[in-house]
C-alpha cells in the first residue's frame, strides 16, 4: 500500500463526508439566514426563535436525505471492507 493510495483513500472518505453533510448544513444555513432576517425586521431577539427552526430544519433534512445519506455511507463502508484483502498486500 503506497502513500498515494492512502492519500487517495483519505480524500475519498473526506469527499463522502462532505457530500453526506452538505444537505443538512445547507438546510440549517438557509433557515438561520431566514430567521435572522425575520428577527432583524421584527426586532424580536428571542433565543428560541433562532434555535428551534434550525433544529426542525435539520430534522427535516435528515428525513428527506436520510436514505440517500445511508446508501452513500454504506457504499463507502462496503467498498472499504471488500478492499481489505487488497490493502494488506
Amino acid at each position: 500500500m503506497t502513500s498515494e493510495f492512502v492519500a487517495g483513500l483519505g480524500q475519498r472518505a473526506i469527499w463522502v463526508v462532505l457530500q453526506v453533510t452538505a444537505p443538512v448544513f445547507i438546510f440549517a444555513l438557509v433557515t438561520g439566514v431566514a430567521v435572522s432576517i425575520l428577527q432583524a425586521v421584527t426586532q424580536i431577539q428571542e433565543v428560541t426563535l433562532a434555535f428551534v427552526p434550525k433544529i426542525l430544519a435539520v430534522i427535516l433534512a435528515i428525513v428527506i436525505f436520510g436514505p440517500w445519506m445511508l446508501r452513500t455511507l454504506t457504499g463507502l463502508a462496503i467498498e472499504l471492507f471488500t478492499g481489505i484483502p487488497g490493502y494488506i498486500r
